[in-house]
Formats: structure tokens, C-alpha cells, sequence
């Protein structure tokens, strides 16, 4: 996670289209530090909980798919919880490996009760068969087994995940001139930018988050470095973000995002709204701590952002084909 830090601040100082706004921040967390936003997990609506290990096999598929809604206006991230947890209630096998190595793309909508071809549905096929492959080869076919053997590290628990779930991912865009990321790996959601590796793990991150929010830091969700995981750079929170005054965007960003045009993934664009996303909300955060006392993580930080965004209909947010968000 230092690494996710020290990187994405590095982006954020040598930025050529977006800027953290630090007047802005400072602005932000004044009127954030006599009542600081608590936004719960959902775990008795959306999502599907049984307080032991198919709860966590559940959040780990959740996981795997929780990633670029967009192209399909009427798709979001409730559909694809509620999707999964009504499947698992009707077939309690749903997401066993074995079943997870042979989805389908008709299979998977059928599953998710989608009339129509998911966004990206080869790439989340794929990803569902490299979970089932590897966690039956090093976990027992089971999540939970995957989650002890962090011994309670959230970090671990990370490194973890961009070890043992590697997947190449098509080329989407076949005439771009530049040095972009064309592969990427399932949870090893990193990159280059300006001949730095940058990285960002924000699916990796969101299921060690997603444990300790379900399970109210106890049992699998118990971590004894929770602290250490970073907000996750998505679409929504870097056009809350911005709203909010903490990051601004070139003339040509704020137009192309305004014109609901693609950035490509790999991007300067892209990279920066993300990595200076996640800079702006470790400052966010150590202003609260450190000025007004007030002990708050990350990842609440996050929640909180995104929530506010989910509900703002006029929000704008950046799109890119990516499976990492």
C-alpha cells in the first residue's frame, strides 16, 4: 500500500492534466470536522450474508465483476450484488469452482437476470474461470481459506490477491500510437505513466474493504491494518472530487468528460484521475487526523464519496473500458 501511496503521489505532482486542489481540501475537511460522514456497508439489502464462508465466497465473485457498468446505461453496481445474492439463494453451489470455470456469457447474464449482453462479458467469463482455476489450486476452492491465510493483514491479504489472480486482458484499442497499457492482469491493477510504474489495486483493495464492512471488522473481516488500504480509484469519486473542489481538470479533460467521450485506458488522462484521486483522499484523511483529531480511514473516506456520487444524477464521470474499475 506505500507503494500505492508513494506512486500516486508522485502522479499527482507531476500531473499535466488534472490537480489536486490542497486550498480545496483544506476547505472540504474544515466542514467535514465536527461531523464526520458514517456511511454503512449494505449487507442486510443488496448483498447476500450468512455471517460465515459463503458470504465471503460470494464478496470475492462480486469482486471479480464489480468493474465498468457504464456502456450500459441501466446497469449498476446493485444489479450485479443483488444479481449474485438472489442466484446464490436459489442454488447455494452457484459459486462453486467448478461451476465458475465453465460459465458462459448467457450463462452469467442468465444468472444475473441481464436481458442482454453484460459490458465487457468475455473479459468477466474469463475472470470468473481464473478464480475458480486458482482457488482450486491453492485454496481449496474456497475464498475463506484464501482470507486466513492472510493472517488478519489487510496488505497481505492484497498482495495476495495480485499473486494468485493474474488474467490477460484483450487490446482494446489496436490503433493507439502511444506507450499505453494494452495487458493488464485481473487484480494486478497497476500501470506506467510518464516512465514510472504506478499502482493502484483498486479491486484488490475493495474486497479486503468489502470483508471488514461485512463482517463489522470481526471473523474473516478482522485486519489488523485496515488503515493501510487506500480509497479506490473508480469512475464516481474523482468526479465527486472534483465537484467538491479538491481536484480540478484541464479545459480539454473537462470537456471530454463533459462530451461523455472515451479516455483510453493507460491514458495520461485516466491515470492521473485516478492516482490523484487517491492522493487527494490520504490528504483528505491526514488533515482529519492530524488538524482535527478526528480518526477516520481511507476507505470510510471513500464510501462516503461514492455514496454521495451515486446519488447525483447530474455527475459526470470519466469513461474507460477497463476491468480494474
Amino acid at each position: 500500500m506505500e507503494d500505492v501511496r508513494a506512486s500516486c503521489a508522485w502522479v499527482a505532482a507531476n500531473s499535466s492534466h488534472v490537480t489536486v486542489d490542497y486550498s480545496g481540501i483544506e476547505k472540504v475537511t474544515e466542514a467535514m470536522k465536527d461531523s464526520i460522514p458514517k456511511v454503512e456497508w449494505d449487507f442486510e439489502g443488496i448483498h447476500y450474508f450468512d455471517n460465515g464462508p459463503l458470504t465471503v465466497q460470494y464478496l470475492l465473485v462480486l469482486d471479480a465483476l464489480n468493474f465498468c457498468f457504464w456502456p450500459d446505461k441501466d446497469m449498476d453496481y446493485d444489479h450485479l450484488a443483488s444479481g449474485l445474492k438472489a442466484a446464490l439463494e436459489e442454488d447455494k453451489f452457484a459459486f462453486d469452482v467448478d461451476r465458475l470455470q465453465k460459465y458462459t456469457g448467457p450463462q452469467l447474464r442468465k444468472m444475473l437476470n441481464w436481458p442482454r449482453p453484460l459490458p465487457l462479458e468475455d473479459e468477466r467469463v474469463r475472470l470468473l474461470h481464473e478464480l475458480g482455476q486458482e482457488l482450486e489450486r491453492s485454496f481449496e476452492g474456497r475464498a475463506s481459506k484464501l482470507v486466513e491465510s492472510c493472517g488478519k493483514s489487510a496488505v497481505k491479504l492484497v498482495q495476495l490477491m495480485a499473486q494468485h489472480f493474474p488474467v490477460t486482458v484483450m487490446i482494446f484499442h489496436l490503433t493507439i500510437l502511444y506507450d499505453s497499457r494494452e495487458f493488464g492482469e485481473g487484480f494486478r491493477d497497476h500501470t506506467m505513466y510518464k516512465g514510472h510504474q504506478i499502482f493502484l489495486y483498486k479491486r484488490a483493495q475493495i474486497f479486503a474493504a468489502d470483508l471488514w464492512g461485512a463482517f463489522k471488522g470481526q471473523g474473516y473481516g478482522e485486519f489488523n491494518d485496515v488503515g493501510s488500504i487506500t480509497m479506490f480509484a473508480d469512475y464516481i469519486v474523482p468526479g465527486v472530487l472534483q465537484q467538491l473542489g479538491v481536484l480540478k481538470y484541464s479545459s480539454s479533460l473537462a470537456s471530454t468528460i463533459e462530451k461523455q467521450c472515451e479516455i483510453c485506458s493507460g491514458s495520461e488522462e485516466e491515470v492521473e484521475l485516478r492516482a490523484c484521486s487517491v492522493h487527494a483522499v490520504e490528504k483528505m484523511r491526514e488533515l482529519l487526523n492530524k488538524t482535527y483529531g478526528k480518526q477516520v480511514l481511507s476507505l470510510e473516506l471513500d464510501l462516503w464519496l461514492w455514496s454521495v456520487g451515486t446519488r447525483c444524477p447530474t455527475l459526470r464521470h470519466h469513461r474507460t473500458l477497463s476491468i480494474y474499475y
